[in-house]
């Protein structure tokens, strides 16, 4: 089989039943415009109420901002194959995708370890929070965050752009990700899968380690407090940042937690559909709804009040 450096590739999708394919379209579709309405009015609320200018909403429109680019890095890709039932892609297009991909998947896994230091710091040390979180030190945590998901990313990516790949190959998947084009690579990767599994894994696992960490302090910290009604009122700021940090490291671990392989089960493409598309599209949402402070404000501009 003859290789290249620029081989056409083929998205293979969600489904090979055609008869699938416009079903599927409709319902990601709505998936997508949802995704793009909720993080897009969250942004607005943070940004327009005054109320909401504090490191935590801070993290939080950061947080709307990625996942605003996560699902827009693969809804349409996808929604063009089931629309039109061509899934190619170019080599530079693949390449494309999978470094914003990995941008924002990087950011989401970052900003979560951030927001959980910032509760830690609100829950554990409440009247020196203001000093800790200052607005320069929230700033150096995002744009620390940002160079390094950027510099993670564009060293795969520019790895991969160097090696020879199998012509016209297809793609078990409805996005470019870095374990199945190694799999279509003619060149020798074990120093791509190698530092794929050290960037990855040091990214991953520090961000793991520092969220159980923070939350380890916090439940030591609320166990300490004496009134029922306090340790509801200290968990309640918590809540709804646990359960997206669940649904998203549940649909993570249980996507790549296996090696990759030539072909796809069901329950990897949902779990992948789960933390790419479905994940980001709720977290305005699971924000929105356990917050006074947001539904407030969102009343607000939708009241155009």
């Amino acid at each position: 089989m003859n290789c290249s450096q620029a081989p056409t590739l083929i998205l293979l999708g969600l489904s090979s039943d055609a008869e699938k394919w416009q079903p599927l379209f409709s319902i990601f579709l709505v998936i997508y415009l949802l995704g793009l309405l909720g993080n897009l009015l969250l942004l607005l609320a943070i940004g327009t109420d005054v109320h909401l200018h504090t490191p935590m909403y801070f993290f939080l429109s950061q947080l709307s901002f990625v996942d605003l680019c996560f699902i827009t890095t693969t809804a349409p890709k996808m929604l063009e194959a089931l629309w039109t039932g061509d899934g190619s892609i170019s080599f530079s297009g693949c390449l494309t995708q999978l470094y914003f991909f990995a941008v924002f998947a990087d950011m989401d896994n970052l900003l979560l370890a951030v927001m959980a230091i910032d509760r830690y710091a609100a829950i554990c040390h409440p009247l020196r929070y203001s000093a800790l979180m200052t607005p320069f030190r929230c700033g150096v945590l995002v744009s620390g965050s940002w160079g390094v998901t950027n510099c993670v990313s564009l060293t795969h990516t520019l790895l991969l752009s160097k090696l020879y790949f199998h012509t016209n190959q297809e793609i078990p998947h409805f996005f470019c990700e870095f374990g199945p084009l190694l799999l279509l690579s003619c060149s020798d990767t074990h120093l791509n899968k190698i530092l794929v599994i050290i960037l990855v894994g040091i990214l991953g696992i520090s961000a793991v380690l520092c969220i159980v960490s923070s939350y380890g302090c916090i439940f030591y910290a609320v166990a300490k407090v004496p009134s029922a009604q306090g340790k509801r009122k200290a968990l309640s700021t918590c809540s709804s940042h646990l359960s997206v940090v669940l649904l998203f490291y549940s649909t993570v671990f249980a996507t790549y937690l296996k090696p990759p392989s030539s072909s796809r089960s069901s329950e990897e493409v949902v779990a992948a559909v789960m933390y790419s598309l479905v994940t980001p599209t709720l977290n305005p949402f699971i924000y929105s709804l356990r917050n006074k402070d947001v539904k407030s404000s969102l009343r607000r501009i939708l009241n155009m009040e």
